[in-house]
C-alpha cells in the first residue's frame, strides 16, 4: 500500500524526518534509517531548513526510496522560480519520487551562506496549484507537455500561529488548491491542540500531528524563543533539567503520541538529533499500530 493508498484508507499515519547533509556523506545521515523500513509510512526530506546549504532534498530522497521506505519531497518557494520549482517537480516523478511536501521555507536572513537572497516566486498555495497544473499536463505558461505525473500533495500547518483565523483560512486554501494531508508545526499542548482541530474539522483531509523529539532543556527555550507558533511548557522544560536527558525527551515524546493518537490522523516525528533508530521504540510504547482514525468531518 502506497502513502497515498494509506492516507485514503483511514488508517494511522506515522511519517519522520530526516536532513541531508551538508555535504555528500549521506550514509551518514540515512544511518538507522533502515530500522523504519515497515515502522513508518513515509520519510520526509527536508530542504535545507533555516536556510543552511546542504544536499538537495531530491537526492536524499532518491537514496531513502533505494532503502525500501517511501519518501516525501519537501520543496520550499524561497529558493528557486517558477521555472526551476516545476521542472525540480517534474524532475522527482522522472526518479520515482510520488510524495511532495509543499513549503513556503524559512527566510533566508539568518542562512549559513551570508548575503543569500529569497526568491518567492511563489507561495504555498499557487505551489499546489501548479503541482496539479502539471497533472493536467500543462505548465504555468500553458505549454503542453510530453507526460505528465501524478503526485500526492501536502502542506504545512501551524495550530500556535499567532493569527488563528488567518491560519484556518490558509488551511482551507492550501486543501481547495490540491493538499491532499497536512502536516503540523511541533505540538507540546494537546488540549490547545485540540480546541484547534475543532476549528479545522471542515478540511476533512487528515492532518499529521507534529511531534519533535527534544535534545534538552535548551534546545526547548531556544524553540520557544525563535520559532514562532512553537511553545514548549515549562512543566516539559523541568523534566528535561532533572536529568537523564535522553531517556527523559524519548519518555516526553511517547506520552505526547499516546495523548494525541486518540484526536488524530496520525503523527509526523521530527529531530535534529539523529535519533531515528530509537523511533521503532517509542511507536512499540505508544501502543500505535493499529489505531484507527477519528471518521471523516471530525479528523485531526
Amino acid at each position: 500500500m502506497t502513502f497515498k493508498d494509506k492516507l485514503k484508507s483511514g488508517e494511522f499515519i506515522v511519517t519522520a524526518d530526516v536532513i541531508p547533509p551538508k555535504g555528500t556523506a549521506v550514509y551518514k545521515t540515512l544511518k538507522g534509517i533502515e530500522l523504519l523500513k515497515g515502522k513508518v509510512d513515509a520519510i520526509n526530506v527536508t530542504d535545507m531548513p533555516g536556510a543552511n546549504m546542504r544536499m538537495g532534498s531530491l537526492a536524499a530522497c532518491v537514496k531513502v526510496k533505494e532503502m525500501g521506505i517511501e519518501p516525501i519531497m519537501q520543496i520550499t518557494c524561497r529558493d528557486r522560480n517558477r521555472i526551476s520549482l516545476q521542472s525540480e517537480m517534474l524532475s522527482a516523478y522522472a526518479l520515482g519520487v510520488r510524495n511532495i511536501l509543499c513549503l513556503r521555507g524559512d527566510e533566508a536572513t539568518d542562512s549559513d551562506n551570508p548575503d543569500t537572497k529569497s526568491v518567492f516566486d511563489l507561495d504555498t498555495i499557487q505551489l499546489l496549484a501548479a503541482a496539479r497544473n502539471l497533472e493536467q499536463g500543462f505548465d504555468m505558461g500553458g505549454k503542453r507537455l510530453d507526460g505528465a505525473p501524478s503526485f500526492c500533495l501536502g502542506a504545512a500547518l501551524d495550530p500556535g500561529a499567532l493569527a488563528p483565523q488567518e491560519e484556518i483560512k490558509k488551511a482551507r486554501l492550501k486543501a481547495e488548491a490540491g493538499a491532499e494531508f497536512l502536516q503540523t508545526q511541533p505540538i507540546f499542548d494537546v488540549d490547545s491542540y485540540t480546541r484547534f482541530l475543532d476549528s479545522v474539522a471542515f478540511l476533512d483531509i487528515p492532518i499529521l500531528a507534529g511531534i519533535f523529539v527534544l535534545k534538552s532543556a535548551a534546545s526547548a527555550r531556544f524553540m520557544n524563543k525563535n520559532i514562532p507558533g512553537v511553545h514548549v511548557p515549562d512543566s516539559i522544560i523541568q523534566e528535561l533539567e532533572k536529568g537523564d536527558t535522553e531517556r527523559r525527551s524519548i519518555e516526553i515524546t511517547i506520552r505526547l503520541i499516546r495523548e494525541l493518537s486518540s484526536i488524530c490522523s496520525g503523527v509526523h516525528i521530527m529531530m535534529t538529533t539523529p535519533w531515528h533508530d530509537r523511533i521503532p521504540y517509542i511507536l512499540n510504547e505508544a501502543e500505535i499500530v493499529g489505531k484507527a482514525v477519528r471518521t471523516a468531518g471530525a479528523r485531526g
